[in-house]
Parts: structure tokens; C-alpha cells; sequence
């Protein structure tokens, strides 16, 4: 499929699908959209805490890339794993701007070697974060009670609706750990039915920049 590099509104970049007018990140802010939905709502409420996190749509690598970055400020480990059913390529992971948009030139390795890790391996980017790309669909997570955290980042209901059903997130409640959380910059009344459903308490925050709203999920 078509992949074609844009500049989203807060000038960092993200990848445009065109046959299905489909963005890996919000046109408002790709950063914006990752600092707000998944860290400020998510990875912080596990301050001091080590946490396993999985994310749900790997993509560009900017959710871990500033997953990374938050935890080399503040020193907690994040042992991270990454679902990707059709990767990125190399090339243009590396057309991504995120290092200078976040001001992270010190931590460029890093990011280089997140999408130059071999995939289904976990390797070690430095003493406090371990990560492991897994290259499968989503329907074949088999994980239960591992994950503290699911930053849940699928492309959008609108075009792929089968990864915002009942049966995704009872995969997601079985591989959450109790009282995980899962966040998601989604909120459409479907995909949070689907949540309670599944055995979630879901509740709404407000959304990123050009979206109202958010949801929360937490296993109980």
C-alpha cells in the first residue's frame, strides 16, 4: 500500500495511507497526540513504578521513542513490547523528524536502534528499557496478566473496524495484569460497549488537540 510522509499541525511528521486517507498519527500534532493520549494519560500513572507496556501498532516507533525519553528523565524501567502486523519500513521510519522535534538529539541512537532491532527479539537500548517488536496481528496475542499498560494505537475504526471489537479487547483484558490500564485516543459508543464488555471500567477524558475525547479502560 501507498505511503506518503506529511507534517502534521505541530510540525512533527507522520505517514499518510492515501488509498485509504489514513494517518499512523493525528494531522493535529503526531507529538501532541502521543505525549497527551498515552503518556500524560497513561505511563503517568505509574510514576516511580517499573512497568510492562504493550503497545497495540508499533508504527513509526514514536510512542516508544517517547516512552523512552520519559524514562531516562525520570529513571523508571519500562520493559516495552511492540505489535506490528506490517512494519514500516526502515527508510521511512527513519524520515520521521521526532529526534529534533523532541529535542532528543543525544538519544538519536536510540531511536535508530529501535527500528534496526530484529524483530521477535527482545534486546536491551539501555540499562532501564528493554524492547521487543513482534511482527503478528493483533488476534494472535496470546499474553495473560503481563502488561501493566496497553497504549491501544490501531488505525481507526472508520477503516479497519474488526481491530476495535469485542473479541480484540478480551484480549486485551486477558493480557493486562489487574488493574492495568489500556488508553486509547479513541471514543466512539461502539468501542466502549465493546470495552465494558469485555470486563472494562471505561471512562471518557478529554482527547489530543483536535479531538473532544479519549477513553480509559482499567481491568479491575
Amino acid at each position: 500500500m501507498k505511503r506518503e510522509i506529511i507534517q502534521t499541525k505541530d510540525g512533527s511528521t507522520s505517514i499518510l495511507l492515501p488509498d485509504w486517507n489514513e494517518t499512523y498519527h493525528s494531522k493535529f500534532g503526531a507529538i501532541q497526540e502521543a505525549k497527551h493520549v498515552f503518556i500524560k494519560n497513561g505511563l503517568s500513572l505509574f510514576s516511580g513504578e517499573s512497568v510492562s507496556i504493550l503497545e497495540i501498532g508499533f508504527g513509526t516507533g514514536l510512542n516508544a521513542f517517547i516512552t523512552y525519553l520519559e524514562a531516562k528523565n525520570s529513571g523508571q524501567t519500562i520493559n516495552y513490547t511492540g505489535v506490528e502486523a506490517y512494519p514500516v519500513s526502515g527508510e521511512d521510519a527513519l524520515k520521521m523528524n521526532y529526534v529534533s522535534e523532541l529535542d532528543a538529539n543525544s538519544s538519536e541512537e536510540i531511536f535508530l536502534k529501535m527500528h534496526q532491532a530484529t524483530w521477535n527479539e527482545k534486546v536491551e537500548l539501555d540499562s532501564n528499557f528493554t524492547l521487543e517488536k513482534q511482527n503478528k496481528k493483533f488476534q494472535e496475542i496470546s499474553d495473560e496478566e503481563k502488561y501493566d499498560l496497553i497504549y491501544f494505537d490501531a488505525f481507526g475504526f472508520r477503516v479497519q473496524p474488526e481491530l476495535w471489537s469485542l473479541e480484540i479487547f478480551q484480549t486485551m483484558f486477558k493480557a493486562l495484569k489487574p488493574n492495568g490500564i489500556l488508553v486509547t485516543y479513541a471514543c466512539r459508543s461502539s468501542i466502549k460497549n465493546a470495552m465494558k464488555e469485555a470486563g472494562f471500567e471505561v471512562e471518557k477524558l478529554n482527547g489530543p488537540p483536535g479531538k473532544r475525547e479519549m477513553l480509559r479502560a482499567r481491568k479491575l
